[in-house]
C-alpha cells in the first residue's frame, strides 16, 4: 500500500510508532553472544597438537617426580603457552566485522516526518511505517520504497557496483517483495548513500529484517575449520599413535630385558624374580619410566611455536607486497585454495570510470588526454563541455560529486581545468528518460553544450568539429555507428558531446547539433591484472568473477582480463537468475567450468562459497563492500580490498592494500611457501626424535645407560624446538611451487615421501650412533682408555653436528643443498651460532654437559662421520628420482 497524501504529510503519531516497533521490531541489529579473550584462549587449547602436548606435560608432571625432568617440562609448558596466546591475540576480534556494523550504524540519525513535524531521530528508533525525508549526502537508515521526488543513489557497498542507482516513486500497482532487486527503481536499501535529488521514504522493512541486518547475521556465523587446524588434527593423531606403540614397544623390551635376559632365560631365576613384589614394582616402575620418556621425547613441542613464528615471520615479509594479514591462518590457507570467487571493480579493473577512448566526427581515435590536447581547436570544446556540463567539480586535481561519468569526464581534462571566463546557466540535468544533459555557456563563445546517449545525439548532428575547431558537415555517421558498436562490445560506455546553437530545454534535442566527439568510458581492467589471472589459474586455482554487470559487458571484461576463452562464452557466463533457478547439485557439476557470475547478488556469493566448499574445495573470496562481508567470512580465506569499507576488512583474514589481483597471486605463493616450510621443519624435526628415540632405547641394552644427559637434551630440544623453527621460518617463496597443484584441503602434512625421509634418515644416523657407542674400534680413537668422558664428548657432537648437516637436507629437495641458501639468510647465520654454540659447549661446557675438549684430529672425524648423512640422503634423493622417472614411463 503507498502512502496516502494526508499520511505523507502526517507521519506516524506516538501510538503508531509504539504499535510498529512492537510488532515488526526495532532497528537494530541483533548481536549473537561472543567470546572473550580468556574464552577464545581456552578454545585454543582444543588444537589437535596442543592437546598432544597437554597429555604428554601431565604424563611428566604425575609420573617422573622419582627423577623430575624439569627442563622437558617447562619446556613443552612454554611451548603450550606461546603457541596459545599467540593464537589468541591473532584471532581474537574475528567477530569485530559486526561490531563494525554496530558502530557505523550507531553513528547514523535521519529526519522522519511523526505527527504533522519533522523531527531527528537515531537510527535505532526508525519503525515500519515511517516517513523518512532524504537529500544528496544522507545514508538510508532503512529499506523501503520512495514514494516522491528522485534520487540518484550510490549502492555500491551493497552490490559492489560504482554506478549510482536512479531511484523514481512506486506506483499504485507496487508489491513488495522480499526477495532482492538492487534494479528495482522504487526500492531503496539501507547503507546506501543519496548522491543527488531529495524525496520521501516510507520504511517497510528494519533491523534483522533489512538486507543490510541479513548480511550483519551472516557475519556473525561460525566459519568452518581451516585447511591447516585439519592437518595438525590427522598429524596429532598419528604422531600420539607413533609415539604410545613405541613407548609399548619400549616398556615390553624393557620388561623383558630385566625379566628375561638379565636372567639369561634361565626360567627359575625368571620365576624368582617374579616371585619378588619389590622387584617387579620396581622393573615396572622403570619399564613405565622409559616408555614415558619415549613419548615425551617423540612429541614434537616445538611444532605449535614454529607454525606460529613462521606465520609471524611471514606476515611481515608479506607487508612488502602489499598485503596484510589479519588472521595468521588465512595466510596458509591461501596456498591451500582451489577456487578464488573475484570482484571485478577495483580487482580486475582500476575501480573507477575513466575515460578510454575519444572518437572525433573525421572517425580519428585519441586513447589519451594528451594525445588529443595537440588538436588545439577539438581540445578547447573538449575542455569546455566537460568543465561546465557537468555536475561534477575540480578540488585539489580531482573532480568531486556528480555522478560517475562526470567526474570520469572532468578527470579527463583535470590536468588544464575548465576553461576560464564562462559562464553558466540554462541548465538542463540528465535524466534517464531523456538520456542527454544540457547547459549554455557566455563567454568568449555562446553556445549550448549537449552530452548524452549517442544514440540520442548522433542523428541530430549534421556537422562536426575537426582537429582546428572549425565545423565541417558530417558524412561517416554510418563509420561512427559501427565505431560505437565495437567500443559497446568491449564494455565500453560511450557518450556524445555536441553543441547547439539554439535553445536546448527538457523538451528534447533540437536538429542541426555539432559533434564534438564521442567519448569512450569505462573501469579499465588493470594492465597486470591478465599476467596475474594467469600465474593464479597456473597455479591450479580456478579464477571465478562476480560483478553486477550485465552478461555481455561481464564477458567482454572477463576475456580482457584473461578469465575467458573464445568457446567458454557460452558455457562459463551465468546470470544470478540463471544461479538462482538451478538446484544446488546442477550448481556443483557446473561450477568446475564456470568463470563468470553477471547481475550477481550478495546472496549468490554466499551460495557460490558454500557449495564449493561442499564439494571439498577450498574456497577464496575478494570484496570490498558491506555487501560481501558475509561472503568473505564464509569463505575460507577472505580478500578484503584496502579500498574497501571497514566492515569487509574486519570480515576478510586478509587485506589487500592495493587492491590488485596480482597480490593475491603473492599471497598463494606464501601461503605454500608456508605449507612448505612447516613440511621441512617436521622431516627435520621428526628425523631428530627419531635419532633420540632410537638412542635412548637402544642405549641401556648396549651397557650406556644414558647415552644423552639431561642438559644435553635440553640443548637438543632448544636446536630442534626455537633455533629450527626460526631457521626454517625464512625459507623464501619460489616460483616453482605456483607450478604444483593445489592440496586437498584434508591432505594430510605428513606424506608417503616424508615418512620415507624420515625413516630413511633416522634409522641411518640411528644406526651411525649406535654403532659408534657399541663398535669396539671406534674407542680406542676418542682416547676411551684414558677417561670415557672424551668418548661421550664425541657422540654427543656426532649426534649435533649430524643433525644439522641433516637440516640441510631436509630444506630442499635438490641434490645442490646450497640452492636459494642465500634468500635465507638467518638460516645460515642460525646454524652457524648452532655450531659454534657446540663447540663452545665441547671446550668450556665441562661436568654440566658432562664433556671434555677434544683434540684437532677427534674433532675432524666427528664431523667426518656426521656429514655422511649428507651422500646418504643423496643416494635417496636419487632412488626417488629414479622411481619417478620409471613411473611416469609406465
Amino acid at each position: 500500500m503507498i502512502a496516502s497524501r494526508s499520511y505523507l504529510n502526517r507521519g506516524l503519531t506516538p501510538q503508531q510508532v509504539s504499535a510498529s516497533r512492537q510488532k515488526y521490531g526495532g532497528n537494530t541489529l541483533t548481536e549473537m553472544s561472543r567470546k572473550g579473550f580468556f574464552g577464545q584462549f581456552i578454545q585454543s587449547f582444543g588444537d589437535p597438537i596442543i592437546k598432544v602436548l597437554l597429555a604428554a606435560l601431565c604424563i611428566n608432571v604425575v609420573f617422573l617426580f622419582r627423577d623430575f625432568d624439569w627442563y622437558e617440562t617447562v619446556g613443552i609448558a612454554i611451548a603450550i603457552f606461546l603457541a596459545t596466546f599467540v593464537s589468541t591475540l591473532s584471532e581474537y576480534g574475528s567477530e569485530s566485522a559486526f561490531v563494525k556494523l554496530q558502530q557505523d550504524a550507531a553513528k547514523i540519525s535521519c529526519r522522519v516526518r511523526r505527527a504533522g513535524m519533522v523531527v531527528e531521530v537515531p537510527i535505532g528508533e526508525v519503525v515500519v511505517g515511517d516517513i523518512v525525508l532524504l537529500q544528496a549526502g544522507e545514508r538510508l537508515p532503512a529499506d523501503g520504497v520512495l514514494i516522491t521526488g528522485k534520487l540518484q543513489v550510490d549502492q555500491s557497498a551493497l552490490n559492489g557496483e560504482s554506478k549510482e542507482a536512479e531511484k523514481l516513486p512506486v506506483t499504485g500497482g507496487y508489491t513488495w517483495s522480499q526477495q532482492v532487486d538492487f534494479l528495482d527503481k522504487g526500492r531503496l536499501f539501507r547503507g546506501s548513500i543519496v548522491t543527488s535529488g531529495e524525496g520521501c521514504m516510507e520504511v517497510r522493512a528494519v533491523g534483522d529484517s533489512t538486507f543490510y541486518g541479513n548480511m550483519a547475521r551472516e557475519v556473525q556465523e561460525e566459519t568452518r575449520e581451516s585447511p591447516l587446524r585439519l592437518r595438525l588434527g590427522k598429524l596429532a593423531g598419528i604422531l600420539s599413535r607413533l609415539g604410545y606403540c613405541a613407548a609399548a614397544l619400549v616398556a615390553t623390551a624393557d620388561l623383558f630385558n630385566a625379566f628375561v635376559l638379565d636372567n639369561n632365560f634361565y626360567w627359575p631365576e625368571i620365576l624368582q624374580t617374579l616371585q619378588s613384589p619389590h622387584l617387579v614394582v620396581a622393573h615396572l616402575l622403570h619399564a613405565i619410566t622409559l616408555a614415558i620418556t619415549v613419548v615425551v621425547v617423540a612429541v614434537p613441542e616445538g611444532l605449535p611455536m614454529m607454525i606460529t613464528v613462521v606465520l609471524s615471520s611471514n606476515m611481515r615479509r608479506m607487508l612488502g607486497d602489499h598485503v596484510l594479514v589479519r588472521k595468521l591462518v588465512g595466510i596458509e590457507t591461501s596456498g591451500s585454495l582451489n577456487i578464488l570467487f573475484t570482484d571485478k571493480t577495483g580487482t580486475l579493473t582500476k575501480g573507477q570510470l575513466e575515460v578510454v577512448r575519444f572518437l572525433a566526427g573525421d572517425g580519428e581515435e585519441y586513447t589519451s588526454a594528451a594525445a588529443l590536447q595537440g588538436q588545439t581547436g577539438l581540445w578547447e570544446l573538449v575542455r569546455l563541455c566537460a568543465g561546465y556540463n557537468t555536475g561534477s567539480q575540480l578540488s585539489g586535481g580531482r573532480a568531486l560529486g556528480g555522478n560517475a561519468t562526470d567526474r570520469a569526464l572532468l578527470d579527463f581534462i583535470a590536468a588544464q581545468g575548465p576553461q576560464k571566463g564562462y559562464t553558466r546557466s540554462a541548465v538542463v540535468p540528465f535524466d534517464s528518460a531523456r538520456k542527454y544533459a544540457a547547459c549554455r555557456v557566455s563567454g568568449p563563445k555562446n553556445l549550448y553544450l549537449v552530452k548524452g546517449a549517442p544514440e540520442k545525439l548522433l542523428a541530430n548532428c549534421t556537422r562536426y568539429y575537426d582537429a582546428a575547431g572549425t565545423a565541417q558537415p558530417l558524412r561517416r555517421e554510418s563509420t561512427l555507428r559501427l565505431r560505437i558498436g565495437e567500443m559497446t562490445r568491449r564494455a565500453v560506455r560511450v557518450l556524445a558531446l555536441a553543441t547547439s546553437d539554439t535553445p536546448v530545454d527538457e523538451s528534447g534535442v533540437p536538429s542541426g547539433l555539432t559533434l564534438i566527439g564521442l567519448v569512450g568510458i569505462r573501469d579499465e581492467v588493470r594492465p597486470e591484472a591478465k599476467t596475474a589471472v594467469r600465474q593464479i589459474q597456473r597455479a591450479g586455482v580456478q579464477v571465478v568473477m562476480i560483478t553486477g554487470d550485465n552478461r555481455d559487458t561481464a564477458a567482454a571484461i572477463a576475456a580482457e582480463a584473461g578469465l575467458l576463452g573464445k568457446s567458454e562464452t557460452d558455457t562459463a557466463v551465468i546470470d544470478s537468475a540463471q544461479l538462482a533457478a538451478m538446484s544446488d547439485s546442477e550448481v556443483k557439476r557446473r561450477l568446475p567450468g564456470l568463470r563468470v557470475v553477471a547481475r550477481a547478488l550478495p546472496t549468490d556469493k554466499s551460495r557460490l562459497v558454500q557449495l564449493a566448499q561442499s564439494c571439498g574445495l577450498v574456497a577464496g573470496m575478494t570484496g570490498d563492500g558491506i555487501n560481501d562481508a558475509p561472503a568473505l567470512k564464509r569463505a575460507d580465506v577472505g580478500f578484503a580490498m584496502g579500498s574497501g569499507t571497514e566492515v569487509a576488512k574486519e570480515a576478510g583474514d586478509i587485506v589487500i592494500l592495493n587492491d590488485n589481483i596480482a597480490s593475491i597471486g603473492r599471497a598463494i605463493l606464501y601461503g605454500r611457501t608456508i605449507f612448505e616450510s612447516i613440511r621441512k621443519f617436521i622431516v627435520f624435526q621428526l628425523t631428530m626424535n627419531l635419532c633420540a628415540v632410537g638412542v635412548s632405547i637402544i642405549g641401556p641394552f648396549i651397557g650406556i645407560d644414558t647415552p644423552v644427559t639431561v642438559m644435553q637434551m635440553l640443548w637438543i630440544n632448544i636446536i630442534m624446538d626455537t633455533l629450527a623453527g626460526l631457521a626454517f621460518a625464512g625459507e623464501p617463496p619460489l616460483d616453482e611451487y605456483m607450478e604444483q597443484p593445489p592440496k586437498r584441503r584434508d591432505e594430510p602434512i605428513l606424506n608417503r615421501a616424508m615418512a620415507g625421509q624420515i625413516l630413511w634418515m633416522g634409522l641411518y644416523t640411528v644406526g651411525l650412533c649406535v654403532a659408534f657407542l657399541k663398535v669396539e674400534r671406534v674407542r680406542p680413537l676418542f682416547r676411551f682408555a684414558t677417561d670415557p668422558i672424551y668418548f661421550l664428548t664425541a657422540f654427543f657432537a656426532l649426534f649435533i653436528f649430524s643433525g644439522i648437516a641433516n637440516s640441510f637436507n631436509a630444506r630442499t629437495h635438490r641434490l645442490n643443498l646450497t640452492a636459494h641458501l642465500g634468500k635465507n639468510p638467518a638460516f645460515i647465520t642460525i646454524m652457524a651460532a648452532v655450531c659454534a654454540i657446540q663447540m663452545l659447549l665441547i671446550y668450556f661446557g665441562g661436568s654440566m654437559f658432562r664433556v671434555a675438549g677434544l683434540q684437532f684430529k677427534e674433532l675432524v672425524s666427528i664431523l667426518l662421520l656426521a656429514l655422511t648423512v649428507v651422500p646418504v640422503d643423496m643416494l635417496r634423493k636419487l632412488l626417488v628420482r629414479a622411481a619417478r622417472r620409471r613411473s611416469a614411463r609406465n
